[in-house]
């Protein structure tokens, strides 16, 4: 059966929006994108555990920001919708939440205005994260957020997709200045350090897509922080495990990666002092 893309949209070249779309079950994507996913799978198949708890992480992340009194989100590379978003879970557990969504593929963008019912607390908005000046002085964005007071920047599962010659350190750097005292700064990524022979050839797959594949050692994705000040446990985790269920170690929050694989995987939340 033939499948119709929208005008525009390259079914033929894997999107890695929409191949994260189909990791965790999602129906937004095309033969070409499963496909290459299929392949990712067939290296690394813990790889659709792992994007499921990236997604459950981001839900955690969020309430814990919510219960710090943070209401002002704004998420870069933020892909598809999918289960438990996070104006979903911000508005659940902070009814005056506002949230911004930012990300460069259209078609992400449409779905995402399609989905959002509030434009009065949460906004879809077609930006390139990679220029920090631009988004944040888009008007979508100062329409929604107060940028002299404290946001939360979500980053997550999105920096191992920016290559070193976009200077995400730079970048990155760029937004936490913007950022008012009291932020904080969300970042998940794929790690270098372990099970090198498997990521260098997930990244060799990703080459066929539109965008790279590009994980990071620790210490480099720890830098992204810059001065700001890790939320306990203190440091950037390393794992996918019970570690990384944080701050809810939960017994009926599920944990889907296998501890061995999860040493692929970095998360952690700080805050701007």
């Amino acid at each position: 059966m033939k499948e119709e893309a929208p005008q525009g949209v390259d079914p033929h070249t894997p999107n890695v929006a929409r191949m994260y779309d189909y990791f965790l079950g999602g129906k937004d994507n095309f033969q070409a994108d499963r496909a290459l996913a299929d392949l990712v799978l067939s290296v690394i198949p813990e790889t659709r555990d792992g994007t499921r708890e990236n997604r459950a992480l981001i839900g955690r992340f969020v309430r814990y920001l919510c219960e710090q009194g943070i209401t002002q989100f704004l998420d870069l590379g933020s892909g598809l919708p999918a289960q438990e978003n996070v104006h979903e879970v911000a508005l659940r557990h902070a009814p005056d939440a506002r949230v911004v969504y930012v990300d460069n593929d259209p078609v992400v963008a449409t779905h995402g205005r399609a989905l959002l019912a509030d434009p009065d607390r949460v906004a879809m908005v077609l930006g390139d994260i990679r220029r920090p000046e631009e988004i944040l002085s888009n008007p979508e964005v100062r329409g929604l957020l107060d940028l002299d007071r404290p946001v939360a920047l979500l980053m997550m599962f999105v920096l191992h997709l920016i290559p070193d010659e976009d200077d995400p350190q730079g970048f990155v750097a760029a937004y936490r200045e913007a950022l008012a005292p009291g932020s904080y700064l969300a970042v998940s990524h794929v790690g270098g350090d372990s099970h090198s022979s498997l990521t260098d050839r997930v990244s060799q797959f990703y080459e066929r897509a539109n965008m790279p594949f590009r994980p990071r050692p620790g210490e480099e994705i720890a830098a992204f922080f810059g001065d700001f000040e890790f939320i306990p446990p203190g440091h950037l985790v390393n794992g996918v495990g019970a570690d990384l269920a944080w701050p809810y170690v939960d017994p009926d929050t599920p944990v889907f990666l296998d501890p061995e694989l999860s040493l692929m995987g970095y998360a952690a939340i700080a805050r701007k002092p």
